[in-house]
This record gives structure tokens, C-alpha cells and sequence, in this order.
């Protein structure tokens, strides 16, 4: 294991009591476990991964893998996400999308068609209560259009 901490300092550009100040280890523990005096303790391995999330543990203590953790976070493009569960932080629900008359522009609108929707008589709110500000549309070839009423 202590040639895979050295190969992590290495990788890190990191001298031994720079990597030991941050996980809050002395100076010492460290040089004695790189040089093969001791090997770390169970405290020292999860100080290290605490501090260091990305870094993988299988590797840290296996030799397995590589060195950090492939981290996939989903993009807002992303094809594989899950299109029958709403979002935990979804603003709006689906009957608001229709509580104007039930007209709901057709996605393939073009910004034309849209405007017309959205200036037409009984789309607009009541004074005093909410006011469509912007529309953007997202397309499958990672574009977006931006439609703000004047």
C-alpha cells in the first residue's frame, strides 16, 4: 500500500507534509509509512479517503482498478435518463403546464407559433399573478432555443 500512497502524493504533486496537514496527520506517521517503517492504520485509510473522495478504495487497498473513481454525473443532455419519474426538485407539476385553457404549444413549434399562443386572448394571467418570463426549448442535437415575451 505504501507504494500506492507514494504514486497518489506523486500523482497529486503533493509533498508528504502537505498530504499529512490535510488529512490531519503528523508528519511523521507518514514518512515512517512511506519509507516501510509501519503501514497505515485503518484511521490513516479513511482520513485519506475522507479527505479524498474521488480517490477509489479498491485501488488504495486492492491495487484494483485505477486510482480514482469514474464519477458519471448525468448532463442535462444525457439520453439514458429516467423519462417515467419526475425530478425530486421538479417546480411544476404537470397540470400547470395546462392550467392556461389547456393550450400547451406543441414542441416542434417554431418561435413564431409560440409568440402567436402566447399572445392570444385568455393566455395571459390575471394582474397581480404569475407572468411567463422565458420558454426554452432543448433539442436532441444539444441545442436550445430561448423564446422571452415582450
Amino acid at each position: 500500500m505504501k507504494d500506492r500512497i507514494q504514486a497518489f502524493l506523486q500523482n497529486e504533486n503533493k509533498s508528504y507534509a502537505q498530504f499529512a496537514d490535510e488529512i490531519g496527520v503528523q508528519p511523521s506517521g507518514i514518512s515512517h509509512i512511506l519509507s516501510g517503517r509501519n503501514n497505515p492504520s485503518l484511521d490513516f485509510v479513511i482520513k485519506m479517503l475522507h479527505r479524498y473522495p474521488s480517490l477509489s478504495a479498491d485501488w488504495l487497498l486492492f491495487g484494483r482498478g485505477s486510482m480514482y473513481k469514474v464519477v458519471s454525473q448525468p448532463t442535462l443532455f444525457d439520453v439514458d435518463m429516467q423519462k417515467d419519474q419526475p425530478a425530486e426538485n421538479e417546480v411544476f407539476a404537470e397540470q400547470d403546464l395546462a392550467a392556461d385553457n389547456g393550450d400547451i404549444p406543441d414542441v416542434n413549434a417554431s418561435r413564431q407559433d409560440v409568440a402567436e399562443v402566447f399572445q392570444t386572448e385568455g393566455n395571459e394571467p390575471e394582474s397581480g399573478s404569475r407572468k411567463l418570463s422565458r420558454i426554452v426549448f432543448f433539442y436532441s442535437d444539444k441545442t436550445f432555443t430561448e423564446y422571452k415575451p415582450s
